[in-house]
């Protein structure tokens, strides 16, 4: 805990200097990364407890207090900015400013979750965390489509503008690079994730989420679909593919069995199995949480900064599309000026160009994400001895796995289905 006070102490000066020194931009876009500011900076702390010898046993209560911290700081502010429509709101003030109390406040709910008894504690926030860490995955999911979506429309609008032929061959290196992956995880997967004479659950996770990719591929080029959604095609398949390779391997790496769960290092031959019969031993920087860690960084900043045209999304992010939005030029009255220095815009003042409310929730469960993905997904015992893979972590991960490409190929589907909703 005195880690967490002297970093808290030390940065509580941040969130003021980088919402003075940001560069003049959108208030909408500033807001939201000092937010993505406070939660990297608990990510930080979270991972100092995790560093050799730094909270010794107590690694797993440690890490799930400063994530208690952080997700109840973000429900409370999304249960507070409920319904707010603009800036004009008295609580948009709140959001958009108060840096310095609002951090104090945060700091406070963490230091005061170390004194949470144990109890059931850590077991209850265990299970409410694998919830929490669900429902984000399928965010992280929207997100990934809709950068996909935004990706794709950039190209093939410059495919367009000129030069077509550099544009068309850089949008198929990329597609083809992302398939790549994808089949070379596959071929790994079963080379080393399943044994002839066991680890079924393995091949059956395997198989299908293949079957079910190279269905979505296969339905995002039909004729029905394009005709639908011109801008559809084979590069966003490609990448909810990659990530669902990912989801794959990422519920593999938390079954129980030793044997159809080998580690990096073991797989590479540099690490021997651990004896039949023994817990097994917690690597906290393994390369499926360090890669788990880089998409939640990814996401956290790109929902920060997003700036979508794609419709369906923003229907499933809660984000407005219409005026109130980035514009490419503002005015020079829509300044805000203060002690000679520029400060950000207040682009909201018709309207809020995404919900404060829902904003809040995302980061709160990415908190839960966080604490989870730092954690392994592993279950502590009573006494925090040793930390163990549960098959309901399998199950949560390949579930969602499959509710992502159920997401994605419900957005090719959705026109077709609803012909009197306008997608447009």
């Amino acid at each position: 805990m005195g880690a967490v006070l002297g970093l808290c102490s030390m940065a509580s000066w941040i969130p003021c200097l980088l919402c003075r020194c940001c560069p003049s931009g959108n208030n909408s876009t500033v807001t939201r990364l000092i937010y993505a500011f406070f939660m990297l900076l608990g990510v930080g702390i979270a991972c100092i407890m995790l560093m050799p010898g730094g909270m010794g046993s107590s690694i797993p209560g440690a890490v799930y207090r400063v994530c208690f911290g952080m997700a109840m700081f973000f429900l409370l502010f999304s249960l507070i900015m409920v319904k707010v429509k603009s800036s004009q709101d008295p609580r948009a003030s709140v959001h958009n400013g108060f840096w310095f109390f609002k951090f104090a406040a945060a700091t406070a709910i963490t230091v005061g979750a170390f004194f949470i008894p144990e109890g059931p504690f850590t077991t209850v926030w265990f299970y409410i965390g694998m919830a929490g860490a669900f429902c984000f995955i399928l965010i992280q999911l929207v997100l990934l489509i809709d950068f996909a979506h935004s990706w794709n429309e950039s190209w093939v609008e410059k495919m367009d503008e000129g030069n077509s032929r550099c544009w068309y061959a850089a949008l198929l290196s990329a597609t083809t690079i992302n398939y790549a992956l994808s089949l070379i995880s596959l071929v790994l997967f079963y080379v080393y994730y399943t044994h002839s004479d066991g680890c079924t659950e393995n091949k059956v996770f395997i198989s299908i989420n293949m079957l079910l990719c190279v269905g979505a591929s296969v339905l995002s080029v039909l004729p029905k679909i394009q005709e639908s959604q011109p801008r559809s095609g084979l590069l966003q398949s490609s990448i909810v593919t990659l990530y669902t390779m990912y989801l794959t391997w990422s519920a593999m790496t938390n079954e129980p069995d030793r044997r159809c769960n080998p580690s990096l290092l073991g797989i590479i031959g540099l690490n021997s199995t651990t004896p039949a019969g023994q817990d097994r031993v917690v690597q906290w920087w393994d390369a499926q949480g360090i890669v788990g860690l880089i998409l939640f960084l990814m996401c956290v900043l790109y929902s920060s900064i997003r700036n979508s045209s794609n419709s369906q999304v923003n229907k499933l992010t809660l984000t407005s599309d219409e005026s109130a939005l980035i514009e490419d030029g503002p005015a020079p009255e829509n300044f805000e000026v203060g002690d000679g220095t520029n400060r950000a815009i207040d682009n909201e003042k018709d309207g809020v160009t995404y919900s404060y409310s829902f904003f809040h929730f995302m980061l709160f469960l990415a908190s839960l994400y966080i604490m989870m993905t730092l954690t392994n997904w592993y279950s502590p015992d009573a006494n925090y001895q040793t930390m163990t893979s549960k098959w309901p972590s399998v199950w949560v991960k390949i579930t969602s796995s499959w509710i992502c490409i159920s997401l994605y190929v419900w957005t090719l589907v959705a026109p077709l289905v609803l012909t009197n909703r306008d997608f447009d």
